[in-house]
């Protein structure tokens, strides 16, 4: 696109995700407006739309797809219908922002990166809000700039309260996992070669039959070790860390530092986040913005491709063999088109 006019983005599923991303568009990103929703639950779509200047609720997926006044589309709907609504955004050339999972298959997956190399060029970016958080921009800056020497290991903690009542031991690995997966990818440029799985205790409070925590343990192309605390009932709060030690000298994030307080009786500490909004708030909206801005300049992407969203899905696919079987799961990954 060119011009003064505004992106005009459908956005497909309104539930927690797409309902934010559709405020987000709405009052704090440029250059963008809301021309189009669409929910399987139409009267949540109808009633969104209704609140928005222009805005018109569509009750197919597709049509919106095809909508000749939508330019790009926003997909945050449920990951098992992403594959029909990415291969209609292709066909119909239309620049597509599509939430975590790029499908829900690796072999889907693929077929998604095949189809769109087809291409004359991009058009698909996934939602990996990560690489647009300002913590993350710097330690990526701090490590691309050397000042910590060659990485080495990288020790993760990823924590929720809780979690949806249908999450079960392998969405842990595919829902939640999948982000260090990407920021591992990420911040040392190299892919992950294998996956194991560690089983502790499981936490009594988690729901019967779910595995948690787990430990997660990636070595990359060039053998460095990725180690990963995964724990989705702890029932505290949400907390994202992520260090990273190299041979120089190491670097940490997500350590929540606002005020930290002492008081009696020999009390000390600060605030924890509550949840992912608050954490990755921002991040969002730098992705969201972004977007817009490399579709309007006709770039259409500006951050992780469908091959990132197939890279992830390969190894989370690794990591739900090796929750089975205990042993570290090499990563099949095709070659690149």
């Amino acid at each position: 696109m060119t011009g003064d006019r505004d992106l005009r983005i459908a956005v497909l599923g309104v539930g927690v995700m797409g309902a934010d991303h559709v405020a987000r568009i709405t009052s704090r990103i440029s250059g963008a407006r809301v021309g189009v929703v669409n929910d399987y639950i139409t009267e949540k779509a109808e009633q969104i739309a209704s609140e928005i200047d222009g805005c018109r609720a569509v009750a197919d997926p597709l049509e919106a797809i095809a909508d000749p006044q939508v330019d790009a589309v926003l997909l945050a709907t449920p990951g098992a219908v992403h594959e029909n609504q990415l291969l209609a955004c292709l066909e119909h050339r239309k620049p597509v922002l599509c939430e975590k999972p790029l499908t829900t298959e690796v072999s889907t997956s693929l077929d998604i990166v095949r189809q769109e190399s087809q291409l004359d060029r991009p058009l698909i970016q996934v939602g990996f809000m990560r690489r647009f958080d300002d913590e993350y921009m710097h330690l990526k800056a701090l490590l691309d700039g050397g000042e910590l020497g060659r990485p080495l290991l990288m020790h993760c903690v990823h924590r929720n309260a809780s979690v949806p009542s249908y999450f079960d031991s392998s969405l842990i690995v595919k829902d939640s996992l999948v982000h260090e997966v990407d920021v591992t990818r990420f911040l040392f440029d190299e892919e992950i070669t294998s996956v194991q799985i560690l089983k502790p205790s499981s936490n009594p409070a988690a729901p019967e039959g779910v595995i948690d925590p787990q430990i997660a343990v990636l070595r990359t192309a060039s053998g460095k070790h990725v180690d990963v605390e995964l724990f989705v009932t702890t029932g505290v709060a949400y907390e994202v860390r992520t260090e990273v030690v190299g041979e120089k000298g190491s670097a940490i994030i997500g350590l929540d530092i606002g005020m930290i307080r002492k008081s009696a009786p020999a009390t000390w500490g600060g605030q924890v986040t509550p949840g992912f909004r608050e954490r990755f708030g921002r991040a969002y909206d730098t992705q969201i913005q972004r977007w817009v801005d490399a579709v309007r300049a006709g770039v259409n992407v500006d951050g992780p491709t469908a091959w990132d969203g197939y890279a992830a899905a390969a190894v989370c696919a690794a990591g739900v063999e090796s929750l089975h079987t205990g042993l570290p799961v090499d990563v099949q990954l095709a070659a690149r088109p």
